[in-house]
């Protein structure tokens, strides 16, 4: 069993900067590949971001390349998500989400954390 928190959301102004944190426990974090997702209301959950156990792969959703990036301490058990140059349609409530694989992927998560709000103002 791991537990995923989430910290970090807010509200930004538009092209601004948020870092998200995933803090978890339980289970050896080392051996869990972790993502990032989003979901608005009344919408599906989307794939953001996935990063390996070690940290040497990333993936990202085409729509979020070049802005956001992905990292992971595995002594801090923590994963984060960075985020800049934030527009209007990042405003979402972000999940972290860690999947018991080497092999990271945009889906079959096993454990989810309880969201973080982000906001952007135009």
């Amino acid at each position: 069993q791991v537990q995923l928190v989430e910290s970090g959301g807010g509200l930004v102004q538009a092209g601004g900067s948020l870092n998200l944190s995933c803090a978890a426990s339980g289970r050896t974090f080392s051996t869990y590949a972790m993502g990032w997702f989003r979901q608005a209301p009344g919408k599906e959950r989307e794939f953001v971001a996935a990063i390996t156990w070690s940290g040497s792969v990333t993936h990202y959703a085409d729509s979020v390349k070049g802005r956001f990036t992905i990292t992971r301490d595995n002594a801090k058990n923590t994963v984060y998500l960075q985020m800049n140059n934030l527009k209007p349609e990042d405003k979402d409530v972000y999940y972290c989400a860690a999947r018991y694989s080497r092999i990271i992927s945009s889906h079959d998560y096993d454990y989810w954390g309880q969201g973080s709000q982000v906001t952007v103002s135009t």
